[in-house]
């Protein structure tokens, strides 16, 4: 409940009691007090001794003027005491400085401050009431103490109570910010979903309907001299079809699970280009040089991916006879070398293909990089190099990954 309490209203209630017996002390020594000049004395005291508790400005600042009032509280209770000889209210006074003391101080100074206290106590009642004075020091001291360990324990509670509404405030704005960095998150996965799954149409899908493009135009030349080889070209083209609708729809299951191929690279590469070249007159001259007999996932089909890409821009743009297609493995790094004799390819193209710009991205999310050149003797050549993730096995002499083709 004492949390729903604005600050300076709590500081008021804690001082409530203080005022409260200084009150009630006040009025009871005063009436003890036989004689009226000791009591405009004492009343002089008490209202210096109340502005001096009371006033924040005896009380914040630098530490010596905190000691500094304290000094004069306890001079001034000292003299209260001392007015009337023997036993008297005043000493409760000490009751409102032992909080006091150990409010405004560490404990440790604070527990000095309450030996101070008792000292003087101790003092004036030796020298007014000898040795019987000691015993009654004996329940002023530990009251003493008992309030400045309460007062401690409430400065305490206090610092306890501004850590934890600091500690709320910094938990509400972490998690505001957490908040939006997962609106961010979710936005930015989004997009990265929906770049991969055009990717994967593009480089599938595009890949199956350009070689069945191709062959449909071949076999429609073919009709009326050789109409034998057109039907075997459509029953082509038909086939292709099929592995365009799997490949489309393992792309629309990739929504709810990564779907991959299970072939090696080198086999995955050799049979694209067996398929490509029976859809084509393109000659196609494959090399693979050290392929890592396992190798990660991602980077297994963002290479055959790059391949396909490459095969299938070769068809539609660069007029070319051959093509050369070489995997290399070295330096931590597995690169694939497409190139071809054709026409070449300009900027523009550059910039618009998307299925270049989507290799690009490939290779970027996976460390590597891309690149097109123009081919030494006419053509183009793409560079596509990503670092394998994991130490290459040793290869089996029953299983090879070097080869040639074509």
């Amino acid at each position: 409940m004492m949390a729903m309490i604005p600050r300076t209203t709590r500081k008021r209630l804690l001082q409530l009691p203080q005022i409260l017996a200084l009150v009630a002390v006040a009025i009871a020594g005063l009436v003890a007090l036989p004689q009226p000049s000791d009591r405009i004395i004492a009343s002089i005291l008490l209202v210096a001794f109340a502005i001096i508790l009371f006033t924040p400005f005896f009380w914040h600042g630098p530490v010596i003027r905190a000691h500094a009032s304290l000094a004069i509280l306890s001079a001034l209770a000292a003299g209260l005491m001392s007015i009337r000889p023997g036993w008297n209210f005043f000493p409760i006074l000490f009751f409102l400085l032992a909080p006091s003391a150990t409010i405004h101080f560490s404990i440790k100074v604070g527990l000095i401050w309450i030996g101070v206290f008792t000292v003087i106590t101790g003092a004036i009642f030796l020298a007014f009431e000898g040795l019987v004075g000691l015993a009654l020091l004996l329940p002023y001291a530990t009251g003493f103490i008992f309030f400045g360990i309460f007062g401690w324990m409430t400065v305490e509670s206090e610092r306890n109570r501004d850590r934890s509404e600091q500690l709320l405030a910094e938990l509400k704005t972490a998690h505001q910010q957490l908040q939006d960095y997962a609106a961010r998150l979710e936005e930015l996965t989004i997009t990265q979903e929906r770049n991969r799954i055009a990717r994967e149409m593009h480089d599938s899908l595009g890949h199956r309907l350009t070689i069945a493009a191709v062959q449909l135009e071949g076999a429609q030349r073919l009709i009326p001299s050789q109409p034998e080889r057109a039907a075997e070209i459509v029953g082509t083209v038909r086939e292709q079809v099929k592995e365009g609708m799997t490949e489309l729809r393992r792309t629309v299951a990739m929504l709810r699970a990564t779907v991959e191929e299970d072939l090696p690279l080198d086999q995955a590469l050799t049979r694209l280009v067996d398929q490509v070249q029976q859809a084509t007159s393109l000659k196609i001259h494959l090399s693979l040089e050290d392929c890592p007999q396992s190798l990660p996932l991602p980077q297994r089909q963002a290479l055959y991916r790059a391949a396909q890409e490459g095969l299938t821009n070769i068809q539609r743009h660069a007029q070319a006879s051959e093509t050369w297609l070489q995997l290399t493995s070295k330096n931590g790094e597995i690169e694939l070398l497409i190139s071809d004799n054709g026409v070449g390819i300009s900027t523009e193209q550059i910039q618009s293909g998307f299925g270049l710009a989507g290799l690009k991205e490939r290779s970027a999310l996976l460390g590597g990089d891309f690149h097109i050149d123009a081919r030494p003797g006419g053509g183009t050549q793409i560079t596509f190099r990503v670092p394998i993730a994991e130490e290459p096995q040793p290869l089996s002499p029953d299983e090879p990954c070097r080869g040639t083709h074509g």
